[in-house]
């Protein structure tokens, strides 16, 4: 993966062992980028407004890079990111379309936004005047989008308050203010209140540029849950993070839209044994074998970002049967359980998120066994573990240090 600090560092002689070796390790994730393709012109006819494709955090786990260059090459309007280091890498990886960088702003930072035309979130008077500051000293123009709090209370100025705010940054002379945007806090559930407060209260504030007599800026406020559930605020432009990427974000959530999930999580039977009734697996002694059963190992575990919670309550496919995860999961390696008549052979692949046959684990169902949210899983899954994508147009290159193009 291209590293995300502005001024990269040499790779380890152990991160470039581990990339060269990458291609043969058992666990891999797999990227369908048809998938991807569909789920955005799914959302895009569905919302009738140009999408704003997030892909913080390695775009949810699946690869910043290559998931950038490819809804890049499916024609997406704009990208959004958290951090300033997160747009610099897509800059350096050939990405020319619109980048937003939706996290708040550090000052020492801000000439490095504009230097790499990153569009920048200005969430205050004093913001907006150290992007002023900045864009002044590098001779530029900053282009900027003015965040509001509608109800989160994590960065924007209260949209009760935004009326001065609004007229500074429209009278500024280094900033072009291309879009105004907040962030719906309850629009995971079709059924919260508080999705139309923060409506109503987005649009008032919004109302100050008709009273300068000012042109609107592209008005943005919809995450997933309000791509899926909410119309009315769809306005100019769209924000879909995890519905992008084919997963619901909430139990509550309605698939309004046919996603199709785009990752699965795949690894390959290392070890096979028996063990006796009576004996106990992994540490802590916390599963016991009430019979005479089989016993695989995946070499797989927590150090990869697979849930240490997932211990004797999460499952797996293999051979197309659900098969339970028993004893804590290690750092490298869990194990599970096939039955006293399961069958396996080291080098059988095994399905921890994703389809095998007719059968298949879902990320939510994951994340529900785990007691969290599917973005902690999918944004959870780290580095150790190779990337490999499918689909997308011919010639799709692979950027990611432990990636590659099937």
């Amino acid at each position: 993966m291209s590293n995300p600090t502005p001024f990269p560092e040499p790779e380890s002689d152990l991160a470039c062992a581990f990339r060269a070796e990458a291609g043969d390790r058992p666990t891999r994730i797999r990227v369908d980028l048809d998938a991807l393709t569909h789920n955005l012109h799914a959302l895009q006819r569905h919302a009738r407004a140009p999408v704003m494709g997030i892909v913080k955090a390695d775009a949810y786990g699946h690869g910043l890079v290559p998931v950038a260059l490819h809804l890049q090459a499916q024609g997406i309007a704009q990208l959004g990111v958290a951090f300033v280091e997160e747009g610099i890498a897509l800059r350096r990886a050939g990405v020319t379309v619109p980048i937003l960088v939706l996290g708040g702003i550090h000052a020492p930072q801000v000439s490095q936004f504009i230097a790499h035309d990153l569009e920048v979130t200005v969430s205050s008077i004093d913001k907006l005047r150290q992007v002023e500051q900045a864009a002044e000293s590098l001779g530029r123009k900053a282009v900027i989008h003015l965040k509001l709090d509608t109800g989160m209370e994590r960065i924007g100025v209260h949209s009760e308050h935004a009326a001065p705010f609004i007229e500074a940054a429209v009278s500024s002379r280094g900033c072009t203010v291309k879009g105004i945007y907040s962030h719906l806090a309850c629009s995971d559930d079709p059924a919260s209140p508080m999705t139309a407060e923060q409506l109503r209260r987005f649009l008032a504030a919004c109302a100050h540029f008709d009273r300068l007599g000012a042109p609107m800026p592209v008005r943005h406020l919809a995450n997933s849950g309000g791509v899926l559930h909410f119309p009315e605020t769809h306005l100019d432009m769209v924000r879909p993070g995890i519905a992008l990427y084919g997963v619901l974000p909430d139990p509550a959530s309605r698939a309004t839209v046919a996603l199709r999930p785009a990752l699965s999580l795949v690894s390959r039977v290392v070890y096979f044994k028996v063990v006796r009734a009576g004996r106990t697996v992994s540490y802590g002694a916390t599963w016991t074998a009430g019979q005479d059963t089989r016993v695989i190992t995946l070499p797989i575990g927590y150090g990869d970002g697979y849930p240490r919670s997932l211990s004797s309550c999460g499952e797996v496919l293999v051979r197309e049967r659900r098969r339970p995860i028993v004893g804590r999961i290690c750092m490298d390696q869990f194990m599970v359980d096939i039955g006293p008549d399961g069958t396996a052979y080291n080098g059988d692949e095994a399905v921890l998120i994703g389809r095998q046959g007719d059968a298949a684990i879902t990320c939510e169902a994951v994340a529900q066994a785990a007691g969290t949210i599917p973005y902690e899983i999918l944004t959870g899954l780290n580095q150790r573990i190779p990337r490999e994508y499918t689909g997308g147009p011919a010639g799709q290159p692979a950027s990611s240090a432990a990636g590659r193009v099937a």
